[in-house]
This record gives C-alpha cells, sequence and structure tokens, in this order.
C-alpha cells in the first residue's frame, strides 16, 4: 500500500484512524472524529494531508495549444500566476477526470491530478488521446511532491504566521517561492471544501517539518488535523464533484451541471462535438440536490423513484453536520424537468424513504 510522506508523522497520533483509499494508507479522521473535524473547518481551520494527488509539467512551445484540446475550459487565456478548474473529456464527451491547471511561465503548466486517476491521465495526456502524436514534454513530478491543504474562515490568519504576504494570492491564483522558514513551497488559494482556504505544494523531504509548523501556529486558532472523512462530507455540502460519483466516464460534464467549465465556443477540443450534440439533442439526466424527508443516508447507486419507477440514482449523501439532516445528489431524469419541493422517494435497504427535490448547493460560506 502507498503511503504519503506524512504517514511516519500522523500515524502514531492518538485518535487517528487508517484506512486504505485507493490504494493509500490515509487518515480517515483523527482524534476529533469526522463531525468534529468537519465543524472545525467551517468555523475555524483544518490542515489536510493530500499528498496522494498526483502532479505533472507540461512544457513547450505547444503546450498552450495541447491543453486546449484536452481541457473543456479555456486555456489560452489562463493568465501566469493564476489556475483553473477544467476538466478532460473522451470524444465521446464522458470524463476522463477533473483536475486543476496552473500557468507557472509563458509555455509551462502545473497540473494536479486525482489520485485515483493519475496514471489513467498521464497515460491519457501522453498516449492515449487523439492528438497525443503532439504532445509536448511531459514530467511526472507526483513521486517528489507534497500538498497539504489548509482550509477554513482562519486560513489566512494561520497561514499569515507561517508565509508572509500569502493574503495577496487572490483565489484561484498562486504565488511560487513562498518561504515558510526557510522551507519553499508553491501556494494557491484553491480548495476542495467549499471554504477559503491554501493548497500548498512543497518538496516530500519538507513536507513533515511543514505539516508541524502550520499545526504550531494554528494551535491558537484552532486548528485540527483532518482526514478524508470530513474531506467527503465538506465537499458534499459545497456540490463539489468527485470522480465516480458526480462525474465519470459514464456521466458528462453537462449532465453533472458543470456547463460553467465547458467552452463551446472556444474552438475545437476533445468530446466537443459529443457535447455539442447531446446539448441540441436534449441532455438525458441532471444532477439534482434532495433533502430526505424520512431519515435514512442515501448511498451512492440507491434508485430514486417517482410514483414507483426508477427515474434516476443516488451520486453521493450524507448525514450533514453542518444541517442536521440527510441530504444527497442524484442524477435524474431531466425530461421531468423536477421543481423544488417535488417529492420522490430514494429505495434505501428495500425501503422507500421519501426525499424532496431541493435547490444546490446545500452549503455556501457567508462572504
Amino acid at each position: 500500500m502507498k503511503r504519503t510522506p506524512l504517514y511516519d508523522t500522523y500515524r502514531d497520533y492518538d485518535g487517528v484512524k487508517l484506512v486504505d483509499f485507493g490504494g493509500w494508507e490515509l487518515p480517515l479522521h483523527f482524534a476529533a472524529g469526522i463531525s468534529g473535524e468537519h465543524i472545525a473547518v467551517r468555523t475555524r481551520a483544518g490542515l489536510f494531508d493530500v499528498s496522494h494527488m498526483g502532479e505533472c509539467v507540461i512544457s513547450g512551445e505547444g503546450a498552450t495549444d495541447y491543453l486546449e484540446y484536452l481541457c473543456t475550459n479555456a486555456i489560452a487565456d489562463l493568465e501566469v500566476g493564476r489556475c483553473r478548474y477544467t476538466m478532460m473529456c473522451y470524444p465521446n464527451g464522458t470524463v476522463v477526470d477533473d483536475i486543476l491547471v496552473y500557468h507557472r511561465n509563458e509555455n509551462t503548466y502545473l497540473l494536479v491530478l486525482n489520485a485515483s486517476n493519475t496514471e489513467k491521465d498521464l497515460s491519457w495526456i501522453m498516449h492515449d488521446n487523439p492528438r497525443a502524436s503532439h504532445c509536448p514534454e511531459v514530467i511526472d513530478i507526483s513521486d517528489t511532491t507534497a500538498l497539504l491543504a489548509l482550509q477554513g474562515p482562519q486560513a489566512q490568519e494561520i497561514l499569515k504566521t507561517v508565509a508572509a504576504g500569502c493574503e495577496e494570492i487572490e483565489s484561484f491564483a498562486f504565488k511560487s517561492q513562498c518561504e515558510a522558514e526557510d522551507i519553499f513551497t508553491l501556494i494557491s488559494r484553491t480548495g476542495y471544501t467549499g471554504e477559503d482556504g491554501f493548497e500548498i505544494f512543497c518538496n516530500v523531504d519538507d513536507a513533515p517539518r511543514l505539516w508541524n509548523l502550520i499545526l504550531e501556529r494554528g494551535e491558537p486558532f484552532g486548528l485540527l488535523p483532518c482526514g478524508l472523512g470530513c474531506r467527503d462530507s465538506l465537499r458534499i455540502e459545497a456540490k463539489l464533484p468527485l470522480y465516480g460519483h458526480e462525474i465519470s466516464d459514464a456521466i458528462t460534464p453537462l449532465e453533472a451541471n458543470l456547463a460553467a467549465f465547458v467552452k463551446l465556443d472556444k474552438g475545437d477540443f476533445c468530446g466537443r462535438d459529443a457535447l455539442v450534440r447531446q446539448e441540441e439533442e436534449g441532455i438525458p439526466r441532471s444532477l439534482r440536490g434532495l433533502e430526505m424527508i424520512d431519515r435514512g443516508v442515501p448511498r451512492q447507486g440507491y434508485p430514486v423513484l417517482l410514483e414507483g419507477r426508477e427515474i434516476g440514482a443516488i451520486t453521493s449523501g450524507l448525514k450533514s453536520p453542518t444541517l442536521g439532516g440527510f441530504w444527497a445528489y442524484a442524477l435524474l431524469d431531466r425530461s421531468l424537468a423536477l421543481k423544488f419541493g417535488s417529492e420522490v422517494c430514494v429505495l434505501i435497504h428495500g425501503q422507500e424513504k421519501r426525499a424532496r427535490v431541493v435547490k444546490s448547493p446545500f452549503y455556501r460560506r457567508p462572504r
């Protein structure tokens, strides 16, 4: 089983529970538990080890044009020092992966890839996509890069005590060569929790010291180490997609309500023709939010019924630490045009549990 550079740092923490996550041994939670960590991120701050994520650098004269073809979002107008969320699609319009693209300098980009998809993504980028013969230089830096995520309303105040000047970083922008004491980092104002926060890249050898430094400086602010459990519950409340759930090789970005990150007017890109066709012919499914009326946790794959007829399935669900109650997202038959407040049923352990269609995301951070 794979382990991040921080495994030896936290494996003996009191209350830590380590689990197998896609072949990685990672913390599900620490002493505060999933709910305690979730509330800490919503109200104070949490620190996550996300060093299992993949990273690669794409560079060369044709790098911009190549990424413009691979990505659904626009890349050509991405300014140096900024990053952008996008997806890569197969020719049939379904999703290879969702990624972040960082524009490092004129012809160099850093890509952050989902951990479970890193090998597949690299193969797609370098060998398997229809224009792979034009691939520029690609260097996999996953094994030498560690990634920490500091998230929550106190994240900026904590990071200011570690890396001066970080408060100047705007949302979806980054700064290279930031010094945290004598540790050089790349810091971006991004995250996967629905809160303000930062993702901090460093060399794997520096990761344990940086982890301990941030926790030490964050203690007066109520900072907690956080695991995978609350990372998932936080992203569900904020309607942030997870590969294999809201997006996959069987789901298009348009079905997942991610059209804002698909620029059909930017010119050709892989999957564009299929997505244009789907838009013209009618998008068959749509991702909708559900609030359970009856008690029960709606899990991925559970059928959603309307008057006894199956109309879709759950993609993600939870008991919400922030809101209370049980909530879920489901891919539902779009032709039904269900209104907010419409009642449906979720089949949970053979029993029909009532739910209502609601607006999403379920949580938006206060401005």
